[in-house]
């Protein structure tokens, strides 16, 4: 090899996929050599802040690119270590003179890609990094909006709605964009830079249920296909309803896949416009029918910015609230031992499955908040954090700031009911008792209250409150009230400052 070949590095993180990768195309253009890597931190791996539900997600990502790679006559290297000590090596080692990555639009990955890019301009590498993880530059709707962020939906559908149409999504990366380069893989390839096993990386796999959820790109493209069949749905644009069936996991969610980068936003994007102008015979189809997508830039676009985003204090974004502590009824929260059979039900689905209804979102994020319990809403998005396949850093703890009245939503007044709004849901019952067996003799009557059920009724049910399933923590109508009125003087306490100094 002489000097003057390119030599590429191709670092995924997001991104797990070949499809819609415009860091990666524009890379392989001359190239000699390519490597695609992974960094796998083992501090991170051994930390207990990610549940093995999402560990095993990504690990099936990384399996479905390394497999996606061999068709390329290539394979996945995944480097153990921290990314400012393994580049300078790799640099080297590979006499890399590329380096290509999906542009990261959260402040930590901003920062520490900073750090890459110093260190390969140090190195002579060349850096490649494009926008495909969002379905624009978030500075430039920053840009648009004066400088600052839009800090309500509302507003930032607005710029949205007047801004070009996002890029088009590039297609798959085939072996004639390849045809050329020089074969890099050992026959100790596996040994060197496999993908670890959850068993190897130190989980305990015994008795782990089958995932409802597999991660990789085909499995995401599979699920696109899925959800855009949904004819009913789609023909009409309008929120899905929720149903007793929608609050199961189905084959057609495609939210852990855009959270992972193994579907491109930007694919999904242009499918469902070209699916709106197919069966409604219009050109724009309207801004709402991306409420998804959009959610989740808006998130992107607000955090971006804020490395205190994920936090009360110091977050420019977030009235600050007086929550209390308390350990124990955290502990009953996250544990989905509360006593109320649709909070706990939602709260077991999301440890077993690492997914839950939107719906069943707020109803526990309320619940935990202003709702009953006046816990920080911080401690919730720890827990989401753990669990849920498909949030990340920005759009968790947007969402928690939502949810919680803390930012971009300030209906306070508007509580969920922790029994009335899972008789609404689902009537019968059949979520809770498939999550909580000890219930599932109730009749559908006293299913969301089984406190409220006759002796006989329990005795038949074979579950005794407060022996077999336990009885209500709190009084929700007391402390939904107490609630109501605490936040009610936080805003009003808010509004007393803007009068006076103009200032929040």
């Amino acid at each position: 090899m002489t000097s003057t070949q390119k030599n590429v590095i191709h670092w995924f993180r997001k991104g797990l996929r070949l499809h819609d990768n415009p860091a990666l195309v524009e890379a392989l253009e001359g190239a000699v050599t390519f490597r695609c890597v992974y960094i796998l931190d083992p501090w991170f791996a051994g930390s207990t802040q990610v549940g093995i539900n999402k560990w095993r997600f990504l690990l099936q990502c990384l399996e479905d690119v390394d497999a996606s790679l061999r068709k390329l006559n290539s394979r996945l290297f995944v480097v153990r270590g921290q990314p400012a000590d393994v580049f300078p090596k790799l640099f080297k080692e590979w006499k890399t003179t590329h380096l290509s990555f999906e542009t990261d639009p959260e402040p930590y990955g901003k920062e520490r890609d900073a750090t890459i890019i110093s260190l390969a301009q140090s190195a002579g590498v060349s850096v490649i990094s494009r926008i495909s993880h969002t379905l624009h530059d978030p500075k430039r709707i920053i840009d648009l909006n004066g400088g600052t962020p839009p800090l309500t939906y509302k507003r930032f559908q607005t710029i949205f709605a007047g801004m070009e149409p996002p890029p088009k999504a590039l297609d798959p990366i085939t072996p004639d964009m390849v045809r050329g380069t020089l074969p890099v893989v050992s026959e100790d390839h596996d040994e060197k830079y496999g993908v670890p096993t959850l068993d190897e990386l130190g989980f305990d796999t015994e008795g782990l249920a089958p995932a409802e959820w597999k991660g990789g790109e085909q499995e995401g493209l599979a699920r696109l296909v899925r959800h855009l069949e949904r004819k009913a749905w789609v023909a009409s644009f309008e929120k899905p309803k929720m149903t007793p069936q929608s609050l199961m996991s189905n084959q057609t969610g495609v939210s852990p896949y855009l959270r992972f980068g193994c579907l491109s936003v930007r694919l999904f994007h242009w499918k469902l416009t070209e699916l709106y102008r197919r069966v409604k015979k219009r050109s724009d189809p309207p801004v709402s029918l991306f409420g998804q997508l959009l959610w989740r830039e808006f998130f992107y676009v607000v955090a971006t910015n804020n490395p205190k985003f994920d936090r009360m204090v110091g977050n420019p974004v977030c009235i600050q609230i007086p929550w209390d502590r308390n350990a124990i009824a955290l502990a009953k929260w996250a544990e989905g031992k509360t006593g109320f059979p649709w909070i706990d039900a939602i709260m077991i689905q999301l440890r077993q499955e690492g997914w839950i209804h939107h719906l069943a979102r707020h109803a526990v994020a309320c619940f935990l908040t202003r709702g009953n319990l006046w816990i920080s809403w911080e401690e919730g998005m720890k827990v989401f954090d753990e669990f849920l396949l498909d949030t990340d850093w920005s759009m968790n703890a947007g969402m928690w700031m939502w949810l919680s009245c803390s930012s971009f939503f300030q209906q306070f007044f508007q509580c969920y009911c922790p029994v009335g709004f899972g008789k609404m849901a689902d009537p019968n019952g059949d979520f809770v008792r498939k999550y909580i067996p000890a219930l599932k003799g109730f009749p559908a009557k006293y299913i969301y209250d089984p406190w409220n059920a006759p002796e006989h009724v329990q005795k038949m049910a074979k579950c005794i409150i407060g022996k077999d399933y336990p009885l209500p923590m709190v009084n929700h109508a007391e402390v939904s009230h107490i609630n109501m009125e605490r936040m009610k003087q936080v805003y009003q306490h808010i509004f007393f400052r803007i009068s006076r100094t103009g200032m929040v």
